[in-house]
């Protein structure tokens, strides 16, 4: 069987940043505290815990003092800045600079808007990153995953739109098009298509990559939105599309009788794991 791992796929460019600093900070250091999971991807986190990485929640986080904690590629909200202030605490900066901008956006819609209007942010309301975008103003921007939930919305007065960076890009022009119908004056309307590049084109390629091959594995973090998002652009062109997220769930993979075998993964993914799965696959599967 041949095996070909996509080129394209693995750490987006802002996980790759906030990987580094971690195995660099740990370099110089046997301890280092992660606000949240540093990646989803359980394997990647297992792997950094055993040289040092210690993840903790926020609670774990306000009790911290004269210490070193990492921001993780998905931001935070200012508070989480001010209580490191009072309490010493000396924090390495990763968040991905997409969503640095994008903080700093949604600062200057609520800032442009003086209270008169509204700052729609397309998201998920628990995910971390839209934690950390709505803290930059309080908290006040109105939080949408669905265009069918925007009955709470003023369509008279100044709508500012803008996106969690990891949504899905079809369904954002979906919400953009609801909001428009419903707009007393097209005028009334800014919208900032802010979803990252990285990750809104990947699910294109990735059906190009799985029409390709006779079977497709993606490897993911079962916790992992984008991992199941992607994993649908895969099965939707090649119904022999498998997901896995461990070395081990290998062996009950029904990749007997295939040629060629793809393996992928999402922005979450490392490398490491796709190289391990694939040296498995080939002793299993010769």
């Amino acid at each position: 069987m041949e095996v070909i791992i996509d080129n394209k796929s693995g750490f987006c460019f802002g996980v790759k940043k906030v990987i580094s600093l971690a195995e660099e900070e740990l370099k110089k250091n046997s301890t280092l505290y992660c606000l949240g999971d540093i990646v989803h991807n359980e394997e990647e986190i297992n792997r950094l815990s055993k040289i040092g990485l210690k993840v903790i929640d926020k609670n774990e986080y306000l009790a911290l003092n004269n210490c070193k904690v990492l921001i993780r590629a998905h931001g935070e909200p200012p508070e989480t800045y001010e209580h490191a202030r009072k309490n010493n605490i000396e924090l390495i900066e990763g968040t991905c600079p997409v969503v640095l901008k994008l903080q700093k956006k949604v600062r200057s819609a609520f800032n442009t808007l003086e209270g008169e209007g509204s700052v729609i942010i397309f998201g998920k309301p628990e995910h971390p990153e839209v934690i950390g975008l709505n803290g930059q103003i309080n908290n006040k921007a109105i939080v949408i995953d669905k265009k069918d939930k925007l009955s709470n919305i003023n369509f008279t007065k100044p709508i500012v739109l803008l996106a969690q960076t990891t949504m899905n890009r079809e369904n954002y022009w979906e919400l953009k098009m609801e909001i428009e119908k419903n707009l007393k004056s097209p005028d009334l309307l800014d919208s900032n298509d802010t979803i990252c590049g990285q990750v809104a084109n990947r699910g294109p390629w990735l059906e190009e990559f799985s029409k390709s091959v006779d079977a497709v594995v993606f490897v993911g973090g079962r916790k992992s939105s984008n991992s199941k998002v992607l994993y649908q652009h895969c099965l939707q062109v090649n119904k022999n599309s498998y997901f896995i997220s461990t070395v081990d769930e290998v062996k009950d993979l029904p990749l007997s009788g295939y040629s060629r075998t793809g393996i992928c993964g999402a922005t979450s993914t490392p490398r490491w794991l796709m190289e391990d799965i694939a040296r498995k696959i080939e002793i299993l599967f010769p």
